[in-house]
C-alpha cells in the first residue's frame, strides 16, 4: 500500500489571489473547496492547493518549482506572462551564463523558468520540477514513501519520479539550513487504499516523525529532515 502525492500545499496571506495566479502560469482551472483553493494536476503533474495563512515567511523556501520552456521565445512569453500577474524579478546568486530565470510569485515563493534543451526535465511537461533542499536521506525516505523509483542518485543528490512520468522531486543534498519554523509549503499525502491509521504507521516505520492531529483529522508528522507533511483522512 503506498500513498500518492496528493498535493503541494502552499500557506498564503491570499490563497484566491495566488492560486490565479499559478492557475495562469499552468493553464488550470481554481477548483475552490473547504480547504481553500485547489489547481488539480493528474497522474504526471502535481496538484498544488493553496490555503490561508497569516504566518509569515522566517528563513528561505525549502522547495520552489521549475517550469519548462519549449524555446527562448517561448521561455521569454512565459516570463512576460509571469510578471503581468504579478510576479518579479529575484537574485539569489544566478550567474549571467545560467540560462534559467529567476523569479518570485506575488507572495515572494521563488520559482525558475528553465531554459529550453534542459537534458532533466525532457519530457516532465510544463511544470517540470519540484526542486527541495534535503538530504539523501530524505530522497530516499520520499522513493519508499510515494513508491517512486529514484531517478537520479548521485554526489548526494536525489530525484523521484512517478511511474507514469512527468513532474520530478529533487532533493539538492547537504548542507540544509536549520529549520525556523513550520514550512510554508508542504506535502499532502492520500492513502490509496484509504486507511490512515495504517499509512500513517507504515510511514513511521520508513522514518516520520509522528507530530499531531489537525482539526481537519489530517495526521501531521515530519520526514527525516523535518518538513512536515501530513496525512489526510476519508
Amino acid at each position: 500500500m503506498f500513498s500518492r502525492l496528493l498535493t503541494v500545499t502552499f500557506d498564503a496571506h491570499d490563497a484566491t489571489r495566488l492560486a490565479r495566479f499559478w492557475a495562469g502560469m499552468l493553464g488550470r482551472e481554481v477548483v475552490e473547496d473547504a480547504d481553500g483553493a485547489l489547481l488539480p494536476g493528474d497522474d504526471t503533474q502535481l496538484s498544488l492547493r493553496f490555503v490561508p495563512s497569516r504566518t509569515e515567511t522566517v528563513g528561505s523556501n525549502r522547495m520552489h518549482l521549475h517550469l519548462t520552456s519549449a524555446s527562448r521565445a517561448d521561455q521569454e512569453r512565459m516570463v512576460a506572462t509571469a510578471l503581468g500577474l504579478g510576479a518579479g524579478h529575484v537574485d539569489v546568486g544566478q550567474r549571467p551564463e545560467e540560462g534559467h530565470i529567476v523569479l518570485a510569485d506575488p507572495e515572494g515563493n521563488e520559482f525558475c523558468v528553465i531554459e529550453p534543451g534542459n537534458a532533466f526535465l525532457a519530457g516532465c511537461g510544463l511544470l517540470g520540477e519540484l526542486a527541495c533542499d534535503g538530504t539523501r536521506e530524505v530522497g530516499l525516505f520520499w522513493s519508499e514513501a510515494l513508491g517512486w523509483p529514484l531517478v537520479w542518485d548521485q554526489d548526494q543528490e536525489t530525484a523521484v519520479q512517478s511511474p507514469y512520468g512527468g513532474t520530478k522531486v529533487a532533493w539538492g543534498g547537504p548542507p540544509v539550513a536549520p529549520k525556523e519554523a513550520w514550512n510554508r509549503q508542504r506535502f499532502e499525502l492520500a492513502p490509496v487504499e484509504g486507511d490512515q491509521q495504517a499509512e500513517v504507521d507504515r510511514l513511521v516505520s520508513l522514518g516520520a516523525t509522528r507530530l499531531e492531529v489537525g482539526a481537519d483529522g489530517a495526521v501531521v508528522l515530519a520526514d527525516p529532515d523535518g518538513n512536515e507533511f501530513c496525512v489526510k483522512g476519508n
